[in-house]
């Protein structure tokens, strides 16, 4: 679960970063997946943590 919400939370915090740069669609799609896939690998690094921890 925290993979899926560093995904969703990363996609709308690159969105919004494209748009506060006045970029066009394919700026903001780009940034959405790149803010995306760093959110969801740093949620991945925080579960695999969690689980160890436990």
């Amino acid at each position: 679960m925290i993979i899926l919400l560093g995904v969703v939370v990363g996609a709308i915090a690159g969105g919004l970063t494209a748009r506060r740069r006045k970029g066009n669609g394919a700026d903001i799609a780009q940034y959405a997946v790149v803010y995306a896939i760093a959110f969801g690998l740093l949620g991945f690094i925080v579960t695999i943590i969690i689980e160890r921890m436990l």
